[in-house]
């Protein structure tokens, strides 16, 4: 097959069919895009092939073989060690990586995408495996403006696709910051299981409550962004030394109930320092400056 008979029939290559690479073609497949698949063991694609996408033999027939090329590989370096004897294929197409990487990473691999005439877009999946294709799939793209716009429908076959903005280092930095807010959440609600537990409460009837009492929490986001832009901080949610009472009850309920305090004394950490630093008057807010300059009790 030409390159150019490939191109008109496919709308995106998929290079690298791991649990997540197969998943975003399976996504593309369902949403009607004609995809080329491409692994390095090629009885990978088999299951997508049966489901109508292209097998490319070569790394090179795949990228030639779309105007919108998606990499989903373990690692940067394995990126550029498959796409560098394949760099000539890339002039005019558009460059997804949806590897996991550092900032610097992702700067290096657009500069280079660049050099060889390529839009590139860094992103990251927010939302595991399971939600790909569906509507509350988180996905976060940085990097070419153009190559977001031209390619946004394909990308929407994915789920909430987000352009954060044109520095493609944006995605990999929003991508281990959710990371964190995700285990900080869920290192709080197992603690909250743990501790509720001992009350005889089982995990799902906890649970049902503690999902009604999300909005609330996401709200606070909203508003404390808010106050952290501005660098105001009112005491409308309490201040830090109320906060810092009350962690103290948790930690001292924990202790009686014979579970771990590694969560709520994280948090206590955190109040404790705010007020060392002239904030214990101040909203809970102002903890973020805390955080922001690295302070430390003595």
């Amino acid at each position: 097959m030409s390159e150019n008979e490939n191109h008109e029939r496919s709308t995106v290559s998929v290079l690298g069919l791991g649990q997540m690479g197969t998943r975003l073609a399976q996504a593309f497949l369902v949403a009607g895009h004609a995809t080329t698949v491409w692994n390095r063991s090629a009885a990978k694609a088999d299951a997508l092939v049966a489901q109508g996408a292209v097998r490319a033999a070569t790394v090179e027939e795949a990228v030639a073989a779309s105007p919108l090329v998606v990499v989903c590989l373990p690692d940067y370096p394995t990126v550029s060690d498959l796409l560098e004897p394949v760099a000539k294929r890339l002039p005019g197409r558009a460059l997804v990586n949806l590897t996991s990487g550092t900032p610097e990473d992702a700067v290096r691999s657009a500069d280079w995408a660049a050099g060889h005439g390529a839009d590139y877009l860094d992103g990251a999946a927010m939302s595991g495996t399971r939600l790909v294709g569906r509507p509350e799939a988180l996905f976060v793209f940085s990097g070419s403006p153009k190559a977001f716009a031209t390619h946004r429908v394909v990308l929407a076959s994915l789920g909430n696709s987000v352009h954060l903005g044109a520095d493609p280092a944006l995605a990999p930095v929003y991508d281990t910051a959710l990371f964190g807010l995700a285990w900080g959440a869920l290192a709080g609600f197992y603690h909250a299981v743990a501790l509720v537990g001992t009350a005889g409460v089982a995990p799902a009837a906890f649970a049902a409550v503690a999902t009604g009492h999300m909005p609330f929490v996401t709200s606070l986001m909203a508003g404390h962004a808010r106050q952290i832009e501005g660098g105001r901080f009112p005491d409308d949610d309490g201040t830090v030394e109320v906060h810092a009472a009350a962690m103290e009850h948790l930690l001292d309920t924990s202790r009686a109930r014979g579970i771990g305090t590694d969560v709520p004394e994280l948090i206590g950490n955190l109040l404790d320092r705010a007020a060392t630093t002239g904030h214990g008057s101040s909203g809970i807010a102002s903890v973020i400056e805390t955080i922001t300059k690295g302070e430390r009790n003595a």
